[in-house]
């Protein structure tokens, strides 16, 4: 018998964040609440049109923490695993979701979903990946 994830928000911090291509896909129309956030202990990398995030003590990503209406959360998280990749444990080769504590701007720690890169892609992005300078993507003021 599957056992439902946690009903926890989820840090979007790539194709995911308002304004950009699988925000109007997955999510607009879906959510209750959205606001800016980071995440602390990871960095992003550039990816072929979005971005990984991967766990390193001292970094922070920018990003937005979304809180999904209730009567579409099992549809929507779903939805976000099969385009991140994860089966319903939240486990992939690419990314795996994960449950960490996100900062609001007004000073609130959050536990929310994140999908941060599996382990053998992390392994590989810091040895040969590209870092997004100020972990806020696409690249320009957050």
């Amino acid at each position: 018998m599957a056992v439902e994830p946690e009903r926890l928000p989820v840090f979007v911090y790539g194709t995911l964040r308002p304004g950009q291509v699988n925000h109007g896909h997955y999510l607009r129309g879906r959510t209750v609440a959205e606001e800016p956030a980071r995440l602390r202990g990871a960095v992003l990398y550039e990816g072929p049109g979005y971005p990984y995030a991967v766990a390193e003590p001292g970094g922070e990503v920018r990003g937005e923490l979304v809180s999904v209406a209730p009567a579409e959360y099992a549809a929507v998280l779903a939805s976000l695993d099969e385009l991140e990749g994860c089966g319903p444990d939240g486990r992939g080769e690419m990314y795996v979701r994960v449950g960490r504590q996100v900062l609001t701007e007004r000073g609130g720690a959050v536990r929310a979903w994140v999908y941060l890169a599996a382990d053998r892609t992390a392994r590989r992005l810091r040895a040969v990946g590209t870092r997004v300078a100020g972990g806020s993507w696409p690249q320009g003021p957050a």
